[in-house]
């Protein structure tokens, strides 16, 4: 992963704090949904302020970032 990808690395939530999505070094992300832990895991991909998502079952998802706020699949998530 390039630094300019790293800047996204870390954790980030919901306002309500029911999803906690934390995007880690080497492309790889552990999502936490309420109070289960690693509801869902996977790889990722960033292309710019765009991300793409592959959980370990194969199912997909993507993002963006904009003006440091995540929006993915119909959530919003701000860095904590």
């Amino acid at each position: 992963m390039s630094e300019d990808q790293d800047r996204y690395v870390g954790m980030w939530v919901t306002k309500d704090g029911y999803v906690r999505h934390e995007l880690l070094p080497g492309g790889r992300y552990d999502e936490a949904r309420g109070k289960r832990k690693s509801a869902y895991r996977g790889s990722y991909r960033l292309t710019g302020d765009h991300i793409d998502y592959v959980d370990d079952t194969g199912f997909s998802a993507d993002g963006e970032f904009r003006d440091q706020i995540l929006y993915h699949a119909g959530m919003v998530l701000c860095r904590e």
